[in-house]
Parts: structure tokens; C-alpha cells; sequence
């Protein structure tokens, strides 16, 4: 309990931190328009709250993240599993893997608006497509490191491939998965407002796009800011939790 107290002290003081360094930022800034401080974001983020703008953008963005985010983990995991366990499957994937990873997501969303239309089928579609090939790489290395004496041992007991999955398999893999996790939420999210930057009538993408056009700084911090606190508390509250207890059992291994 010592640990995980000093960890969040350390946590709290490093924010605050952050905070002290932009709000000294703010009082060296020329121009307040240029660089706002701490105090005006804040009461311009209370504002739309107030109004209902900010919880409607967030509420579009968190559902093209969570439906993204779900698809591409699914996905990608299934893949790399196989291709971690399989060498001809590997040799197959491995191609579009590399084509994945290198190419550009601004490429993937453009091409997929063309091809499908401005719509949120071809939003989704773009981030999966930009996402699923790291969630691939890692779980394939995580299905490499399965530790092969309980796959035999599982296969002389004959124990049924779904609880073979369940009990030996998913325990193993689920390091891996959270860590693909962690890392993917912050990519996810990153990329859905691109996504709705480019073409999407609504989320916190289509109103940083609307402050740009405006040169509202203030706003594009609020909403920036704002989210990107949201994924901080989702990734403390939910997903380091969930690391934590995905890797335990290594620990009385």
C-alpha cells in the first residue's frame, strides 16, 4: 500500500508541475492569446461544459474510441496469436504488418473516406486499419514466449482447447495484451481525432478543427487538455489496474 501511495504522490506532484511550468509560461507570453494560463482554460472548459458542447464532442469521440479501440484489439490479438504460433501464418502477415506500421495514417484515412465515404464506418474502419498492426506485433511476441511444457503437459491431459485457451494460454498472453493496451488507448484516441479533424461533424477532433480556423487557442488547450485528462483517469483507474493484475500471477510463479 506504501508503494502504490508514494507512486500516486509522485504522480500528483508531477502534474502539478506541469501546471507551475504553463502557468509560468503563460505570465512570460507576450500576448495572452497566444499561450492562456491554467486559470482561463479552465473556467472556458466549466463554460462549455455549462452549455453542453464539450460533454456532446466527448461523448461522439469516446464512442468511435471505445468501438475502435474494441476491434482493433480483438483483431489484432486473434492475428497475432496465430502468427506467433504458426510460422506459414506468420509469413503471410508479416508482410501486411510492415505495410501497416509504415504506412502513413494520414494515408489510411484519407483513402478510406474516398473509398467509403464521410461517415463514421470509414472513421472507424481508418483507425482500426492504423492501430490493429502494433496489436499484432505484441501479442506475437507474447504467443513466441508461451511456455511450451504447459501446452504439453495440457495435451496429456487432453484438456479441451477452450479451457486449454482459457487456463494456459489467455494467463500468458495477458502481459502482453494489457501492455498493447495501455499503449493502444493513447494511440486511439490520438488518431480518432484526426479522423475527425478530417471529416467528421462532430467530437473534439471537429471542434479543435473549429478553434483552429477561429485561432482560439483557449479552446483548443480546454478540449485538449480535457481529453486528454479523461485518458489519464482511464488509464489509472482502469488500465493499470488491470496490468497489475494481469501480471501477478508471474510474480508468485
Amino acid at each position: 500500500m506504501g508503494r502504490i501511495d508514494s507512486a500516486t504522490r509522485d504522480r500528483l506532484l508531477s502534474l502539478l508541475g506541469f501546471v507551475a511550468i504553463w502557468w509560468g509560461g503563460a505570465r512570460l507570453t507576450v500576448s495572452p492569446a497566444l499561450l492562456p494560463g491554467p486559470q482561463q482554460v479552465a473556467l472556458f472548459a466549466w463554460r462549455e461544459c455549462l452549455n453542453g458542447a464539450l460533454p456532446a464532442a466527448f461523448a461522439a469521440t469516446l464512442a468511435r474510441v471505445a468501438i475502435a479501440f474494441v476491434l482493433a484489439m480483438f483483431g489484432g490479438g486473434v492475428v497475432g496469436y496465430l502468427a506467433g504460433r504458426s510460422r506459414r501464418v506468420n509469413a503471410w502477415v508479416d508482410p501486411w504488418v510492415v505495410i501497416g506500421l509504415n504506412l502513413p495514417v494520414l494515408v489510411v484515412i484519407v483513402l478510406a473516406y474516398i473509398w467509403i465515404g464521410l461517415n463514421d464506418a470509414a472513421a472507424i474502419l481508418a483507425v482500426v486499419l492504423a492501430k490493429a498492426p502494433t496489436v499484432i506485433v505484441t501479442v506475437r511476441e507474447g504467443a513466441r514466449a508461451l511456455d511450451t511444457s504447459l501446452a504439453e503437459m495440457a495435451q496429456a491431459f487432453h484438456l479441451p482447447m477452450g479451457r486449454r485457451l482459457r487456463f494456459v494460454v489467455l494467463p500468458q498472453l495477458l502481459p502482453y495484451l494489457a501492455a498493447a493496451g495501455r499503449s493502444g488507448l493513447s494511440i486511439t484516441w490520438k488518431i480518432v481525432l484526426l479522423v475527425e479533424l478530417l471529416g467528421r461533424p462532430s467530437g473534439v477532433g471537429y471542434a479543435l478543427n473549429l478553434f483552429f480556423q477561429n485561432f482560439n487557442v483557449t479552446g483548443i488547450l480546454a478540449y485538449g487538455l480535457a481529453f486528454a485528462s479523461l485518458m489519464l483517469l482511464v488509464e489509472g483507474a482502469v488500465l493499470q489496474p488491470l496490468e497489475r493484475r494481469a501480471t501477478a500471477w508471474r510474480s508468485h510463479a
